[in-house]
């Protein structure tokens, strides 16, 4: 689904903001402090109900207000139906998410408008830990697959529980293999679902990160857990002692990763700045093509500071990439006038600028213009 209407209330340095942005590039300049990062921040938190710069909704709302509200207007994947979604966070912790006159939870709400993320913390997935790169794979899994947000519940129940015995010491043996055989239920189908999207994503992620960076190639491979060449309940039989000394389960899904390699070096370590950023952006990229390939939907991709650790050359190449996708793009910058000249003629593009929470549409600088 793409956005037609877009209101923000009481985010941040957001009080009343109000835009019709571009179904496909929307350009969001001004200065630093200026409030375009919290703009896609209110953006974030109409597809997920939830910031992707901290996990304190509080520090989100304004501090002299109640409640803060982000309502847009929502075109349905066949262009056809307009429909008013709206989703608000209370001081009191109160959430309410409302689509079409009907209450949404958190599952429904990701289903219903699929964001995808670019920013200076998507380096995480080549620096950051293993929990960074699970919820990578996690995304493309809840969507591209139906089964697998009750598997993955399931299975944190079960691990859940599991931890809980652990830590009580003695265990009766019989318990110990109920909840075993409760995990590996779950466990097994769900890293199966993991593993299927991956292969699915590495020659997307390969084809396009050749476009945005010729010359380096990036090994991408799944590790499930635990050894993939042993069976689940016999790993957690021979390690069930270790287990209740350390009091937790060190093998199973919760340990799944991605590993990246360059010329048989990790990645992190091999790759400049700026290789590192196209890398993670072809990764991201990637997530948004196959979920395309795989629904015929579009997402919503919030890249804040595209023109960051790039030279113009690879900026450019990002932006043709973009421009033969669907999706529609909120990008913040800087300088409107660099940006601007690197799109097509035919690109639906689209200027705000915002100025100290206030957001006003402008026309194109410079060369933009004299097309």
């Amino acid at each position: 689904m793409l956005i037609k209407e877009l209101q923000i209330s009481n985010l941040r340095n957001l009080s009343s903001a109000k835009l019709e942005p571009s179904p496909r590039v929307n350009l969001l300049y001004g200065e630093n402090g200026s409030g375009k990062t919290s703009l896609l921040e209110a953006v974030h938190f109409l597809g997920l109900a939830r910031s992707f710069r901290t996990q304190h909704f509080r520090q989100v709302i304004q501090s002299d207000k109640d409640a803060l509200l982000v309502f847009a207007q929502i075109v349905a994947g066949d262009q056809s139906q307009v429909r008013p979604l709206g989703v608000s966070r209370a001081r009191d912790g109160e959430l309410k998410v409302r689509f079409a006159g009907e209450s949404l939870g958190n599952a429904e709400l990701a289903a219903l408008m699929p964001v995808l993320v670019i920013n200076s913390e998507t380096f995480a997935l080549l620096e950051g830990s293993p929990a960074v790169r699970r919820q990578f794979i996690d995304w493309g899994g809840f969507h591209s697959d139906p089964r697998f947000i009750r598997l993955w519940r399931g299975f944190h129940r079960a691990l859940k529980q599991r931890n809980s015995l652990l830590k009580c010491g003695k265990i009766d043996a019989r318990v110990r293999e109920v909840w075993d055989a409760e995990l590996i239920a779950f466990a097994e189908p769900l890293t199966a679902l993991r593993e299927s999207y991956i292969s699915a994503l590495v020659p997307v992620f390969q084809r396009i990160l050749s476009e945005l960076l010729q010359g380096v190639e990036v090994e991408l491979r799944f590790q499930c857990g635990w050894d993939s060449k042993r069976a689940l309940a016999e790993v957690l039989k021979e390690n069930f002692e270790r287990d209740v000394r350390q009091g937790f389960s060190g093998s199973g899904p919760q340990r799944a990763d991605l590993k990246f390699r360059v010329a048989g070096q990790d990645a992190a370590e091999r790759l400049s700045r700026g290789q590192k950023k196209l890398v993670v952006s072809a990764l991201k990229l990637a997530q948004g093509v196959l979920f395309h390939e795989q629904t015929e939907r579009a997402c919503v991709y919030l890249i804040d500071d595209l023109p960051s650790e790039l030279d113009e050359r690879h900026c450019q190449k990002f932006c043709r990439f973009l421009e033969t996708s669907i999706n529609q793009c909120f990008i913040t910058c800087v300088d409107p006038a660099l940006m601007s000249r690197l799109w097509q003629p035919e690109t639906e593009l689209a200027l705000f600028r915002v100025d100290g929470g206030t957001i006003s549409q402008t026309a194109a600088p410079g060369e933009h213009d004299e097309r």
